[in-house]
C-alpha cells in the first residue's frame, strides 16, 4: 500500500531565490519564519551565501515559533548564522520575559522587534500601543540590550490601526531615547 506524503510549503528553488534577493537588496541579515523542517536546507544556503539569517517569534498563536526558545531550540546544532529575531510584544504574550530571553540568547540574537502592547500573556491577538505605554518592561529589555552590549538591528514595530502613525512612532522613539539616556545616567 502507498501512503500520499505531501509536498513540502518550500522547494529548494524558493530558498535560493528569497537568498539571491536578500544578496541582491543588500541586506545583512535576513528575517523569516521558515518550516521548521526545512532548516536543514536553509542552512546549506547560508553557507553558500555567507547570509545571516534571523527567525521571527510570534506569540501564541503561532504553531512553529511562539516564544523565541522554540527556535533556539531548534537552531543550536545549525551554522551559527542560523540566529534569532526576537520580537518582544510576541515573546511576552507567549509568557516568555523578553529582557530574560535577550541575556539567555545574546550569542545568536542578531535582530529585535522593539514594540509595547497591553496584551496579557497567553493572548492569541496583540494589542499594540505606544512604547511606554503598555505592559512591557521596556527598562527591563534595554538594560538587557546594554548588558549584552548588542550592535545588531532594533526595528521599532508601530501596528496601532486607529490614528497616525507617525505620531505614534515618534513618541515611541523619543519614549526609548528618553529611557536610553536616562540608563547612560545611571
Amino acid at each position: 500500500m502507498c501512503s500520499a506524503v505531501a509536498p513540502p510549503f518550500f522547494s529548494a528553488a524558493k530558498v535560493r531565490q528569497a537568498f539571491e534577493n536578500a544578496r541582491a537588496a543588500g541586506l545583512a541579515t535576513m528575517v523569516v519564519s521558515p518550516e521548521p523542517e526545512a532548516l536543514g536546507l536553509i542552512e546549506k544556503f547560508v553557507r553558500e551565501f555567507d547570509q545571516k539569517l534571523a527567525i521571527h517569534n510570534h506569540g501564541p498563536e503561532d504553531k512553529r515559533y511562539p516564544s523565541p526558545y522554540d527556535a533556539w531550540n531548534l537552531i543550536q546544532p545549525l551554522d551559527a548564522r542560523i540566529s534569532l529575531c526576537i520580537d518582544v510584544g510576541h515573546t511576552a504574550r507567549a509568557g516568555v520575559d523578553p529582557a530574560e530571553t535577550i541575556r539567555k540568547c545574546a550569542s545568536r540574537l542578531y535582530d529585535i522587534h522593539l514594540k509595547d502592547s497591553v496584551a496579557l500573556p497567553g493572548v492569541m491577538k496583540d494589542i499594540p500601543v505606544e512604547v511606554g505605554a503598555g505592559r512591557l518592561d521596556i527598562r527591563g529589555i534595554l538594560t538587557a540590550l546594554r548588558a549584552i552590549n548588542y550592535g545588531g538591528v532594533v526595528a521599532f514595530e508601530y501596528e496601532k490601526v486607529a490614528g497616525n502613525p507617525v505620531v505614534g512612532r515618534a513618541e515611541s522613539i523619543g519614549f526609548v531615547r528618553g529611557m536610553l539616556s536616562a540608563l547612560a545616567r545611571s
